[in-house]
């Protein structure tokens, strides 16, 4: 009898491996074909997450002097840039070194352009609603303008999100159409969880192939810091719109 309780034992456990083997090459495999992986592009040398029509970058004076000539032209496997989003202020009086320059010969190119402001949760809001205000001219065929909002400098969430909408209100007002908020998972779960449901979402998340962790929409979505363009010798952010061309052309201001 104890012999036969071990082979019935042992036949059980056998049969239970398997099982499990199988359900996990299941997973896997539905996982494939359901969502394929990002490829490999050597030409930005980054992975680019797949069924998504329009990319772009986002530059600051950190990417230094930009061939904006060689940025449009690049192309590899039918990606090339759409879009760039270009730092334009940060707090109540910077501005970014290179705003001017990019802004300037970025629409040289056509390449669709939208400004950004950093913002610093512990100054003014209304005062760096300014400096964004006297520093960007956006006409039609540009993008809506940008809060970066990344550090909370010790900020209450309930300051954090008085400061926000100040910007906000201040630069809707001004231009006549809604600010996008820029910000990474965390963050944004932490303090625009609720009450900016109304605003376009552009998010930060590098840790997944195909969408960002998030269940909130998302209009943009950054998904690596480490790309190359030719024409820009540092690593540059990449990003992917949302939606098609049409899409993307009904957002841009009219």
């Amino acid at each position: 009898m104890a012999r036969k309780k071990k082979r019935s034992s042992y036949s059980f456990f056998k049969i239970f491996f398997w099982l499990c083997l199988i359900i996990i090459t299941l997973y896997y495999a539905v996982q494939f074909f359901i969502t394929p992986p990002s490829i490999f592009y050597p030409g930005f040398q980054i992975d680019i997450p797949p069924g998504y029509e329009i990319h772009g970058i986002d530059v600051s004076k950190y990417q230094n002097n930009i061939n904006w000539k060689e940025v449009k032209s690049m192309e590899e496997k039918g990606i090339k840039i759409g879009f760039v989003f270009i730092k334009a202020t940060e707090g109540t009086s910077i501005v970014d070194a290179q705003f001017r320059r990019n802004w300037i010969e970025a629409e040289e190119q056509n390449i669709p352009k939208g400004a950004y402001h950093f913002f610093v949760s512990n100054r003014n809001a209304k005062k760096q609603a300014d400096n964004f205000i006297q520093i960007v001219n956006l006409k039609k065929g540009d993008m809506p303008p940008v809060l970066d909002v990344e550090k909370s400098h010790g900020v209450s969430v309930a300051d954090m999100q008085k400061g926000v909408k100040i910007w906000l209100n201040a630069v809707e007002n001004h231009y006549g159409v809604k600010p996008v908020i820029y910000t990474n998972i965390d963050f944004y779960e932490r303090y625009f969880a609720n009450g900016f449901e109304e605003y376009p979402l552009w998010i930060a998340h590098y840790l997944q192939p195909d969408r960002p962790r998030i269940e909130k929409n998302w209009l943009f979505w950054q998904h690596s810091e480490k790309g190359r363009v030719n024409g820009i010798t540092t690593p540059v952010d990449f990003n992917v719109f949302y939606g098609d061309s049409a899409d993307f052309n009904n957002f841009l201001i009219e």
